[in-house]
């Protein structure tokens, strides 16, 4: 399978104190296929959001390399970078807090196709088009964050995160803040658009149950290193090690 997202050996140190360091991320390498859906799942504290951080280029990796389509982006800067945000957006887990609580979500949406060259005219024309897709009306543009629900927000975030059409979505924990019915409708919505649009997606998650039926590979991490990897079928059938079973019966 051709890769869009390849990882070598990630390692990420924080410094605690004056002597103190803590080791986050250890030893971290997995792939993301064109078009495929890989979910890390983990306990709170196991490394998963520091992966993401780390592809997404908001934190420095300590060691490793990151590689999207091909490109070596572990210390992409100035255009370089701004070329790999082309490829890879990522939507975060709280959607209110993502926007800019002064501009509207339309507004947000079309910052990012302006920055890429748009005009006014067809930022706001595809921002539209953006709201529909993800199952919103276009008149959402005019709304403030606080004036929507939770659902409708992360939605809003997902059409800003497609506008400048990527091949990778990195989802952290996505869906954590919304409740159980509005979590169901918003991977019912990022499963159709992985099929119209061929996307692929690193789907940050501690819940396995929510992974099962959508993802196609599962990396399951502890202690930040992973531990366990395979199918979602193959993993909650038949987990190797004793802290996945304890994730799935957390669970289910």
């Amino acid at each position: 399978m051709e890769t869009v997202l390849e990882t070598r050996n990630l390692r990420k140190v924080f410094s605690a104190g004056s002597r103190e360091q803590v080791l986050a991320v250890d030893d971290v390498s997995f792939t993301v296929g064109v078009g495929e859906k890989v979910a890390i799942i983990g306990e709170s504290g196991s490394g998963k959001t520091t992966v993401a951080k780390l592809v997404t280029r908001l934190l420095a990796v300590t060691s490793g390399q990151i590689f999207l389509d091909g490109v070596d982006i572990t210390n992409a800067r100035g255009n370089t970078l701004k070329q790999a945000y082309r490829k890879m957006q990522m939507v975060f887990q709280s959607p209110i807090d993502s926007f800019d609580p002064r501009c509207t979500l339309g507004d947000g949406i079309a910052e990012s196709l302006r920055n890429h060259g748009a005009t006014k005219a067809e930022a706001q024309a595809e921002t539209a088009r953006l709201l529909t897709l993800c199952g919103l009306r276009a008149d959402f543009a005019n709304c403030y964050p606080h004036e929507v629900s939770g659902g409708q927000c992360q939605r809003a975030a997902i059409a800003r995160a497609l506008a400048i059409a990527p091949q990778l979505l990195i989802l952290d924990e996505a869906t954590s803040a919304l409740d159980v019915t509005v979590q169901a409708e918003i991977m019912a919505l990022l499963n159709r658009l992985q099929q119209e649009l061929s996307m692929s997606y690193l789907f940050i998650c501690h819940d396995i149950a929510l992974v099962q039926d959508f993802c196609d590979r599962v990396l399951v991490m502890k202690d930040g290193r992973i531990v366990e990897e395979g199918t979602a079928e193959a993993i909650i059938r038949h987990p190797q090690i004793e802290y996945t079973q304890m994730l799935i019966d957390s669970v289910l």
